[in-house]
């Protein structure tokens, strides 16, 4: 079998917008380290991969699914004889742009950002904009071309059979749209692959647990080839991809593999996220992100960076977004040359747990309530 061998240089793979001595860890371990410290990361852990379950510890969060990614894309490098630490850095990184509320959230935030005639959203570019800009208080990580180029382009959503990458050294921040985000190595196509590996039976898996299908109601056309658990089908579609990627064609599944994923995909789709109850959660959300997005902007445009109103306001959602735009003001002005994407860039980076908590403020200002409290006239009755 020929070698998987990437057609740009080592130089262009691990450059960096400002150079870095490379030390012990190498630089794509180097990049694993600064996602993983990173604020974005560590919220992932409270933000919906695709049920919303906070109190259920047995749902997948974000958190583990750019886990399971990294070590999924890992293993097929592992066979591959590819790159395991740029996979996983891309792995680690790929889904740092997500909104609260998975993919419902996304479609809500892209919705309310058309009303405004701003530019769509799409959570793999929105991942590179916070490694190249939003995290670490507007510096940004600093991360290679390579780990960012397989950040911007891994869409998982589209399922192909077969993929090359273009090995193009496109600067990924010129990326318009997920449609132009194309793979430059091996390793960045290997990741898209495996966001699908991993979801696919994760999510099955998911919508048995809390009810959304019934128990092994996987169609036997689809267990035949795959298998019916998560870790079979798992094992079935990493190993088919180690069995059938070549340097001619791609990586890429054999025909009647891909066939199943394909049904599987559909399968999904139909019995589980077009389900009653994520149909019902998105009205919900719809809801919550539209009132702090006009809560937000009501503040923004009337004080703009005058923080004591915000403080005024007496809830941790104003003082903490005051404290925020003002910190970054400067770098949008030299990033965006404008602050059209301040509120939604704020929003779209919420873990589920913060917005709920937002919205509760709000809807109910407990410094009101408290005033009652200290005032002749309780609470319940009065007084007098």
């Amino acid at each position: 079998m020929r070698l998987f061998v990437n057609e740009l240089d080592d130089e262009v793979l691990k450059g960096r917008k400002h150079k870095r001595a490379t030390d012990v860890r190498g630089d794509y371990y180097r990049d694993t380290t600064a996602i993983i410290h990173s604020s974005p990361f560590r919220r992932l852990k409270h933000k919906t991969q695709v049920f919303f379950a906070p109190s259920n510890d047995h749902i997948c969060t974000r958190m583990e699914h750019v886990l399971h990614v990294a070590s999924i894309a890992s293993a097929i490098c592992r066979g591959l004889k590819l790159d395991t630490e740029l996979a996983w850095a891309i792995g680690m990184g790929h889904d740092l742009g997500h909104t609260p509320f998975g993919h419902v959230g996304e479609e809500i935030i892209d919705s309310l950002r058309e009303k405004r005639e701003l530019n769509k959203f799409e959570h793999e570019l929105n991942s590179l904009r916070i490694i190249d800009f939003l995290a670490d208080h507007g510096k940004g990580l600093n991360l290679t071309f390579a780990v960012r180029n397989g950040i911007a382009s891994h869409n998982g959503e589209k399922f192909v059979r077969q993929m090359r990458p273009i090995f193009s050294d496109k600067d990924p921040s010129l990326f318009k749209s997920r449609k132009e985000a194309t793979c430059a190595t091996w390793e960045a196509a290997v990741v898209r692959f495996s966001d699908q590996i991993a979801y696919l039976g994760r999510d099955y898996e998911d919508a048995q647990r809390l009810g959304v299908i019934e128990k092994d109601s996987l169609p036997t056309s689809i267990k035949e080839v795959l298998g019916k658990t998560n870790a079979a089908i798992i094992n079935t579609l990493v190993n088919d991809l180690i069995d059938y990627s070549s340097v001619e064609e791609g990586i890429g599944f054999s025909q009647k593999v891909f066939d199943a994923v394909v049904e599987m995909k559909e399968f999904n789709y139909s019995k589980i996220y077009k389900a009653d109850l994520l149909l019902g959660y998105k009205r919900y959300f719809e809801r919550l992100l539209t009132l702090i997005v006009e809560y937000l902007e009501s503040l923004f445009n009337e004080y703009q960076f005058e923080q004591k109103p915000y403080l005024e306001e007496r809830n941790m959602l104003a003082a903490a977004f005051s404290d925020h735009i003002i910190e970054m003001r400067e770098r949008y002005l030299e990033y965006d040359g404008s602050f059209d994407l301040i509120i939604f860039d704020y929003v779209s980076g919420m873990s589920d747990n913060f917005c709920l908590d937002c919205v509760n403020e709000i809807l109910k200002p407990e410094h009101l309530n408290d005033q009652l409290e200290r005032s002749i006239t309780g609470k319940w009755f009065d007084v007098r």
